[in-house]
């Protein structure tokens, strides 16, 4: 399959029931702009790419260190999460456009960092990868998801509180942040578009 046999450039999802090889969440969607857009692993392929959109992040959107705005940081940062966890991709026709860095992958309750291009930000893009996200790691296997966020992006925890993130710890200016895999929100963020 190239790139271009993986736009879709229209969707009605509201018949769709999937199939037993569908991931485990239906990896298309349409954003707040009506955008079609597609969810999907990360493949070794795209590491220029991800950097691509990591170095167009405004400096405002980096949080807690992240994503390094060096590029020989960046591409270190991004090759441990690579190496040593699993992650996934949003992307708009070849661009990517979101990821998310899940680490390590061998552990029950991974860490992970998400973060959406600048010009697809507040469109639902961030919402729908953390659904991805939740979806994929109940399917790993893994039991909780966990997050560090600063107590000033409102915005970022609101995303985590909608699909039943919890406080575990306030820490300086940050919080932790966990879900636990066996909370009815896991199942719900896997059913067929039809279903939900």
């Amino acid at each position: 399959m190239n790139e271009s046999d993986r736009r879709c450039t229209y969707w009605d999802p509201s018949e769709c029931t999937g199939t037993p090889f569908c991931p485990p969440r239906c990896p298309r969607f349409v954003d707040g702009e009506e955008t079609p857009l597609l969810v999907r692993r990360y493949e070794e392929s795209e590491f220029d790419a991800v950097v691509r959109m990591y170095e167009d992040l405004d400096p405002e959107n980096r949080t807690m260190g992240l994503p390094p705005a060096n590029r020989d940081r960046l591409e270190e940062w991004l090759t441990k999460l690579t190496e040593n966890g699993w992650n996934l991709v949003a992307v708009d026709d070849d661009r990517v456009v979101g990821h998310v860095g899940v680490v390590p992958a061998a552990t029950e309750d991974p860490q992970f960092v998400i973060f959406v291009h600048d010009d697809y930000q507040n469109r639902g893009v961030g919402s729908e990868l953390i659904k991805h996200l939740i979806a994929s790691a109940a399917d790993r296997g893994h039991k909780t998801l966990q997050l560090d966020v600063e107590k000033e992006n409102r915005r970022a925890i609101s995303v985590y509180r909608n699909v039943d993130f919890e406080v575990t710890e306030r820490k300086g200016m940050g919080l932790s942040m966990e879900l636990s895999l066996d909370a009815a929100i896991a199942e719900a963020v896997q059913r067929p578009p039809a279903e939900r």
